[in-house]
């Protein structure tokens, strides 16, 4: 376009078609008479090369218009040539406008960048608007400042390496999904990316003289190498894919940053965005094209303070979940290789127990070596996760959290009187019921509003372990996981529960609401139970169960004033009242394992003792029997030896009375 509005369409057309002349067709609305000229000038140029074949190639090649204008053209615009909007689907061929330093080829359809390789004083070309795949074509104007290649299909950065003066370069509206081989153009003080396909900044080292990135509606999620632009000063990551802070941290380590933007991006919805932002970058002086007054960094640095110390809050209490998470994993490892070594203990138990089984005719045994290899497996996973905490003690509200059997040494220290009131429920996790047993008679003392009993992986198996239960003062609610708890299973584990401790007036168990249907239902059950158990218990075993304020509901039991059931009606009311265990039911107890095994110990060694000793004593009467028997057949040979000496003695009467004297004489001496 010159300064007359002029408008030329170069049409194109194949060598061998000379039938079909070659167009310049000029807007007729814009007609005159430079146009005219202009016109005549190009026709008989082209008519004067349809001569010359071997100037084109072969007949079947295509060829590219040739523009010249007249000397009254480059007069008027001596230095720049615009041909915009002419429907060129390639670069016409230039002659005689080596001197050009402007040119445009807007709005085309151009496919390829060729024939301006001679144009050797080029400083501005603009290809915008085009169909161009591939940067090429450019490589010998080194006098190139301005590259405008907005609005193609270019996919790749490629081809720049000798256009070291390179000022400003146009890549907007492109496919280019990494930023590469640019780091050579020093010199470059604009770069626009944007509308590309652009997920990381990055390979930005070497621009030295670079002011202004555009990268405005890409896919950037994370910005590397901006720090080390020395120079930059304008930033526009309007509408990317940046969600936190440290996606683009880099930033804040840049002196020379004054504009920045970043609306458009998850990061700006977030509350704390323009304080933290303005808090790490205090030399902007815009931010989303808006101002930034002193005011604005005031509060900017007073809030990324308190975001600050909020982020610090919540990085320690995400470390302490972690490490919460980490240490209750580890003990619940622990706890199934330690059911693990017991059921395999049990096993081998059972299983020296057993007859050997015949198997294809032999003998199959379990051999000492393998077990000793699984337990020596065992062992060294659990030194293994030792290096983590054992035991877990967690206060959750009303709540009191036990992990592992080492934090039950937590009930021994001194509580706060504060910290004591609010425990409402106690939660044991992973630890062996037996443990629990021993401890169940300080939870009330030490937790006086305690109410609520949850046990999770405690091995409840037996119904029996809920006799235990009745040592604690009173709950309420009663809640026991299926995880690690066989003793669920049963179908009447709860009405068991509710017989044995009626006393507690339980208002719940496993969160559901206990009834007086409930109540009648598990005494139906196994009111006749604690009957017979009470029954067949001997007087003296009985009343060492019993306490002294329970011996007289026994002497009751015994005169036969309450039913046969083992309680009567009123008594039963009158320990739900109260919250008193009944006579019957003090009678079902639970006796721990390690309990159990000290009273075994004990028999045993009362057994081993009553064994020795009666084997002394069978000793010690066959040696009696022995010597009687011996005595016996020597008898008759030692009365006569003994009369013969008697004889022989008092024959001489008088020497036998001064042996006599002699003997007592030497007895008093």
């Amino acid at each position: 376009v010159n300064n007359c509005g002029l408008q030329l369409v170069i049409q194109t057309s194949s060598i061998a078609d000379k039938s079909k002349p070659f167009e310049f067709r000029i807007n007729k609305e814009q007609s005159s008479f430079h146009n005219r000229l202009l016109q005549h000038d190009l026709e008989k140029n082209y008519l004067g090369r349809q001569g010359d074949n071997a100037n084109f190639g072969s007949s079947s090649s295509i060829t590219f218009p040739v523009l010249h204008r007249t000397a009254e053209e480059k007069i008027l615009n001596c230095d720049r040539l615009t041909l915009e909007r002419q429907k060129l689907t390639a670069c016409p061929v230039i002659d005689g406008e080596d001197h050009l330093r402007l040119l445009n080829f807007q709005h085309n359809f151009i496919t390829r960048i060729q024939n301006i390789s001679n144009l050797q004083h080029l400083v501005f070309l603009d290809l915008y608007d085009n169909q161009i795949e591939e940067i090429s074509g450019v490589s010998t104007l080194r006098s190139l400042r301005v590259l405008l290649l907005g609005k193609n299909r270019i996919k790749k950065i490629s081809n720049l390496d000798n256009l070291k003066n390179l000022d400003v370069l146009d890549l907007h509206g492109n496919q280019i999904s990494k930023i590469e081989n640019i780091s050579h153009l020093n010199e470059l003080r604009v770069l626009n990316l944007a509308r590309n396909l652009l997920t990381i900044v990055e390979n930005l080292n070497g621009l030295d003289s670079l002011t202004e990135l555009n990268l405005r509606h890409n896919q950037v999620s994370a910005i590397k190498d901006v720090d080390a632009l020395p120079c930059l000063q304008r930033l526009f990551l309007s509408f990317n894919n940046i969600s936190s802070f440290e996606d683009i941290l880099c930033l804040a380590e840049s002196s020379s940053l004054s504009d920045i933007t970043l609306d458009g991006n998850p990061i700006a919805q977030e509350t704390w965005y323009k304080h933290t932002v303005l808090h790490h970058m205090m030399q902007l002086r815009q931010l989303d094209m808006k101002r930034i007054t002193e005011e604005e960094r005031r509060m900017a640095s007073v809030a990324a303070r308190k975001e600050e110390e909020r982020k610090r809050e919540s990085h320690k209490q995400n470390l302490l979940k972690e490490k919460k998470r980490l240490t209750i994993s580890n003990i619940a490892r622990q706890w199934e290789i330690q059911q693990n070594r017991t059921a395999l203990v049990a096993s081998l138990n059972q299983d020296k127990d057993d007859e050997p089984c015949q198997i294809n005719g032999s003998a199959a045994y379990v051999f000492p070596e393998e077990s000793r290899s699984l337990d020596t497996i065992l062992s060294s996973a659990v030194q293994g996760l030792s290096v983590l905490e054992s035991h877990l003690v967690e206060v959750e509200g009303d709540t009191l959290c036990l992990y592992g059997a080492g934090a039950l040494e937590c009930l021994d220290r001194n509580w706060s009187v504060q910290t004591a009131g609010i425990i409402v429920t106690v939660s044991f996790m992973f630890i062996e019921f037996d443990e629990i047993v021993q401890v169940l008679t300080k939870l009330k003392i030490k937790f006086p509003n305690f109410v609520h009993l949850k046990l999770k992986e405690t091995n409840l198996v037996t119904l029996q372990q809920f006799n235990a239960l009745a040592q604690m003062h009173r709950i309420e609610q009663l809640t026991v996981d299926p995880q690690g708890n066989p003793v669920v299973n049963f179908t009447l584990w709860k009405y068991y529960v509710l017989f044995r401790l009626n006393h507690f007036n339980l208002q719940k168990i496993n969160g559901i609401k206990v009834t007086e249907n409930d109540i009648v239902m598990a005494e139906r059950l196994f009111g006749i139970l604690a009957y017979v158990a009470s029954s067949d218990l001997p007087h003296y075993r009985m009343l060492s169960l019993l306490g002294e304020s329970r011996k007289k509901q026994f002497h009751y039991l015994l005169e036969g004033k309450g039913k046969k059931s083992g309680i009567g009606s009123e008594e039963n009311i009158d320990n739900r009242r109260n919250g008193e265990e009944s006579t019957a039911r003090a009678t079902l107890s639970y006796t721990t394992k390690d309990f159990h095994m000290e009273k075994l110990e004990e028999i045993k060694e009362r057994k081993a003792f009553c064994q020795t000793y009666v084997e002394n004593l069978v000793k010690e009467a066959a040696d009696i029997n022995m010597k009687n028997e011996s005595l016996q057949k020597l008898w008759p040979q030692m009365f006569i030896e003994l009369v013969r000496d008697a004889v022989i003695e008092i024959r001489n009467k008088n020497s036998y009375m001064k042996l006599c004297l002699q003997r007592i004489i030497d007895q008093n001496q």
